[in-house]
């Protein structure tokens, strides 16, 4: 999941809005509260271009975030992250992975390379870039507003031994949205997407290193279900 013109100082500001953003999503992925490798390098895809079902629009939804129960098998893979990395919090972790979502699809949309590259990983990202100057290339420019999450899920949980460190953890979170997604060609006129509101389910996956100095957690898959 560009700009033309001389240099607006709306520009700047909505840089400095960003770099606040940034530093407030490190904080809160960062506590050290938890985030499945993916099996091939993942292709990110629009949000809103993946055959999600068109709703009406209604007022926004409150969020569910739900944690596995501690007795299942996600919940105890999640305990065992928990003894690793004792600073890990599902709970708090699935509010941060809401906030990367938000930030991530609208980075995504708008070609922002800077705010993606702190927040995912090397082969995230060079996917995400390589539909970014595809777009561009194209003389194409994409519109995408995330309306409301309805659900933010932990779906698996995964801890990967990582000699002599504690291991890798990482977290595969569903979430369902409702946004508005339209990619315009050079003409202005609709290639890709609809203008209407459409109720979109991902499955992103983030992981981390436990233990490490660097707090991030990554963004390493994403596909939308």
């Amino acid at each position: 999941m560009g700009a033309s013109g001389s240099f607006p100082i709306d520009i700047v500001l909505f840089g400095m809005v960003a770099a606040f953003l940034v530093l407030r999503l490190r904080s809160i992925l960062g506590r050290r509260q938890g985030f499945e490798r993916p099996a091939d390098a993942p292709v990110p895809q629009a949000p809103g271009q993946a055959g999600g079902r068109v709703i009406d629009a209604v007022a926004e939804p409150v969020p569910q975030r739900l944690v596995p129960e501690p007795a299942s098998a996600v919940g105890q893979v999640l305990s065992r992250i928990v003894q690793a990395d004792p600073g890990f919090q599902p709970a708090a972790f699935l509010a941060g992975a809401e906030g990367a979502f938000r930030m991530i699809v609208t980075a995504f949309a708008a070609g922002d390379r800077v705010t993606l590259r702190g927040l995912l990983s090397d082969d995230t990202y060079r996917a995400f870039e390589g539909a970014i100057s595809a777009r561009e290339a194209a003389g194409e420019t994409q519109r995408t507003e995330i309306r409301a999450i309805a659900t933010a899920a932990i779906e698996q949980a995964e801890l990967r031994p990582q000699p002599p460190g504690p291991g890798i953890a990482a977290v595969t979170v569903r979430f369902v949205s409702d946004q508005v997604s339209l990619t315009l060609g050079h003409d202005g006129a609709p290639v890709a997407g609809t203008d209407a509101i459409t109720e979109i389910t991902d499955m992103w996956t983030f992981e981390r290193e436990c233990g490490s100095a660097d707090p991030t957690w990554r963004l390493v898959a994403a596909r939308s279900a």
